[in-house]
């Protein structure tokens, strides 16, 4: 039997973080255990958990310090209220029937403990300690968290000491609104990203004049004012692509995007790059058409040996007024079916003269990415306009979770 555990309980300087392993005495933690007891190390020396004085737990506990402990100040504080709330949380788990199923004479916990040096609070250290011990032990033998619990809450969570959101894009969230930055200056894209709200459902999209007159390092420069946004480059890439890639990545771009107008070769290197790096890859098919001459990026995507995670159905400014928007969205089913039979669950955006009085007509042919850059970013209420579109689209991800302090 070899289980993990892990719990956050409390705040302030006294806050409880631990790592809990729980095992057989003959397998792998019972030799983490006997190996830390003999394998001492200056400021991390593990000690054997006590509820007091001569009075160990069952099983037996080793508890080690994460943090280096520099002084007897640090010292007093693991071999005190930390080294007994540990212990004493094990033991009230076992009253409880939390290992109920196990010998306790042969199995091993062993306790990785944060104590921070600024804390004084004995009190708090010990009874923030005693319940994550409890909550550890208690995830570790229930397998907690299951896969569901992770698929459902790992695209809503943020880590509290990081301080910034990297969002995600996933399909129950969609439809998405992209505002396209399409600007000839930080200025100006600087302008509009102070003025919109914040709302999981927005996308920032920094667009090709942007990133021509700018560069990529304006991606860095937008970061400052929308840290927790989900941004992406509109590189139009047509050569060269994974470098593209690459420095749209070091500027923190969560997405980006290569034209399918490209060679089959550059878009597959494209999308393997972005897929090496973590982050989404886009592939723009403005103006790409079939063997006949007319627009269908079915056949552009058909020889693709690798598909991207998202494609953009995008009708250029210039010829808007030949290409009606129903053509476009026609093919959104059919490329998600298409995306399906390949084994990837595509999403799907449409860009190109779409404003508020169109937007639903665009999710019911489903597609998952609104893109919208005029009647956004030049309108005398940017603020409205955005808000007017967000209301067709639905909540927000805090309004779909349920949550829970045991979480």
């Amino acid at each position: 039997m070899y289980k993990i555990g892990e719990a956050l309980v409390g705040n302030g300087n006294e806050v409880a973080h631990l790592d809990l392993m729980i095992g057989t005495k003959d397998g792998p933690v019972g030799q983490a255990f006997a190996n830390g007891m003999v394998g001492l190390s200056k400021g991390h020396t593990p000690l054997l958990g006590v509820i007091r004085p001569n009075l160990p737990p069952k099983p037996h506990v080793l508890i080690v310090p994460k943090v280096t402990v520099k002084n007897m100040a640090d010292a007093g504080k693991i071999f005190g209220p930390a080294q007994s709330g540990v212990s004493k949380g094990i033991a009230d788990a076992v009253e409880e029937g939390v290992l109920n199923e196990y010998d306790l004479n042969e199995i091993v916990v062993i306790v990785s403990v944060f104590i921070h040096p600024e804390a004084k609070d004995y009190r708090k250290i010990y009874q923030y300690n005693y319940a994550a011990t409890k909550l550890a032990l208690r995830r570790a033998v229930s397998d907690y968290p299951g896969i569901d619990k992770i698929m459902f809450d790992k695209d809503r969570g943020t880590h509290p000491i990081m301080g910034f959101k990297v969002p995600r894009l996933p399909k129950w969230n969609t439809p998405y609104l992209q505002i396209a930055l399409d600007v000839g200056s930080y200025a100006a894209a600087e302008r509009i990203v102070k003025e919109l709200p914040c709302s999981d459902k927005l996308l920032i999209e920094v667009g090709t004049p942007l990133l021509k007159a700018e560069g990529v390092k304006v991606i860095n420069k937008l970061r400052e004012h929308c840290p927790n946004s989900f941004i992406i480059a509109d590189l139009k890439a047509l050569d060269v692509g994974d470098v593209e890639v690459d420095l749209a990545f070091d500027a923190t771009a969560d997405a980006v995007v290569v034209s399918g107008l490209g060679s089959k070769v550059m878009i597959k290197e494209f999308i393997c790059e972005a897929e090496k790096l973590g982050i989404y890859s886009m592939v723009d098919t403005m103006n790409v058409k079939d063997s006949g001459g007319n627009l269908n990026p079915m056949e552009m995507l058909k020889t693709l040996d690798k598909l991207p995670d998202i494609v953009l159905l995008h009708r250029g400014i210039a010829g808007e007024k030949d290409v009606p928007q129903e053509v476009l969205w026609g093919f959104v089913r059919e490329i998600k079916e298409y995306g399906k039979k390949k084994g990837k669950e595509l999403l799907v955006g449409v860009a190109g003269g779409i404003e508020s009085h169109n937007v639903v007509s665009a999710v019911e042919k489903g597609a998952d990415i609104i893109v919208i850059g005029r009647y956004i970013t030049q309108s005398k209420d940017i603020r409205r306009s955005v808000d007017d579109v967000l209301r067709q689209l639905g909540g927000d991800i805090d309004l779909k979770r349920v949550h829970k302090k045991t979480d």
